[in-house]
């Protein structure tokens, strides 16, 4: 039998400050009214830009890992061990997967762009998401 829960008040996963320019950019006054904070349309164009990038270019080197290796096997050109391939290829989505949280926390959460690369803005980024799971965790241990 499961136990029951009280109801936790919603929070989003966003700082405030972080949605400070979200009612600008097409928030509209129906999330304004319910309280929930639109990442907005440049922001999230901005993070799946750089999502793209920071996944797909490993992904696909990884994916060719296993090509190169197998003509390179298959011509005689070079007999690669499979534990190599198997580590290429790892290692290569292993960069994709952290290339997701990268995409995410170097861009620019703001309306104004920021840098090619975006390093300025991880420090940034991650402190506005410990203060929101900060907040969260103190609304959820308010009395009520």
């Amino acid at each position: 039998m499961a136990a029951k829960r009280k109801p936790r008040p919603k929070a989003s996963g966003l700082a405030p400050s972080a949605t400070a320019g979200a009612g600008k950019s097409g928030g509209g006054a129906a999330a304004k009214a319910s309280g929930a904070k639109v990442i907005p349309p440049a922001v999230a164009n901005r993070m799946a830009r750089r999502i793209a990038l920071a996944t797909g270019v490993p992904s696909v080197l990884g994916m060719s890992a296993f090509v190169v290796s197998y003509l390179l096997v298959s011509r005689n050109i070079y007999d690669v061990p499979p534990v190599l391939t198997l580590a290429v290829s790892g290692g290569l989505f292993l960069l994709g997967v952290l290339g997701l949280s990268y995409g995410v926390l170097s861009a620019s959460w703001e309306d104004a762009a920021g840098s090619l690369l975006g390093f300025e803005q991880i420090g940034v980024n991650i402190s506005r998401v410990r203060a929101s799971i900060r907040a969260m965790r103190q609304g959820s241990n308010a009395p009520g």
